[in-house]
């Protein structure tokens, strides 16, 4: 199954790798510390992102960039289709911007957090999400784009048009080209008087 997988992941474009990379690193980065200091003069806490103020809005986060990685390795694996390739790029778009604004969201969240309770601040869990969430709703947008433009160079490829057949060359003259007319005879030679 290993090898399996191996060797799917080695069979996608470069997109396609970065954009499931950066999907499963924001999804990654949901159990690393998000939040952590003293809560109200306390012990030391630490929370990730399914932790605290922010645990509804991690677990939707953490659910929207699972389903990413599912309807892209599902079908590699022998699994169904989940999403018909028309609407593929379409939903990750949708998808992985949902994830980037509801990470942003979680941002703020945290930030009114440490302005209210002085001992607490935000670690780097949410900051690589965050980058990993932007990155993944890049390479989606680029992905729905790069189909957008195929729908169209398609939508104008006509096959019983006669462009694709080669132009004519143009005839080549075979025909030897007549001699140039000779030269003039030369002209009588001028005399001069050497005496002056």
């Amino acid at each position: 199954m290993w090898s399996k997988i191996r060797l799917a992941l080695i069979g996608l474009s470069l997109e396609e790798r970065i954009l499931n990379g950066a999907t499963l690193g924001a999804l990654v980065f949901l159990f690393f510390p998000w939040l952590s200091g003293q809560f109200l003069g306390g012990d030391p806490v630490s929370y990730s992102g399914l932790q605290f103020y922010v645990s509804y809005i991690g677990l939707a986060i953490l659910l929207i960039h699972a389903s990413l990685l599912v309807i892209t390795f599902l079908p590699i694996l022998g699994g169904p289709v989940l999403v018909k390739r028309p609407w593929k790029a379409t939903v990750r778009v949708w998808l992985t911007l949902q994830g980037a604004v509801l990470t942003m969201a979680s941002l703020s969240v945290l930030t009114r957090v440490t302005y209210e309770f002085r001992g607490l601040g935000i670690r780097y869990g949410v900051y690589f999400s965050l980058v990993c969430g932007l990155v993944a709703t890049l390479y989606a947008f680029l992905q729905w784009q790069e189909e957008r433009r195929a729908e169209v160079q398609e939508l104008f490829h006509h096959p019983e048009d006669v462009t694709h057949v080669p132009a004519p060359q143009p005839e080549i003259r075979t025909q030897a080209t007549p001699p140039p007319p000779p030269p003039p005879p030369p002209l009588p030679p001028e005399e001069h008087n050497l005496r002056l």
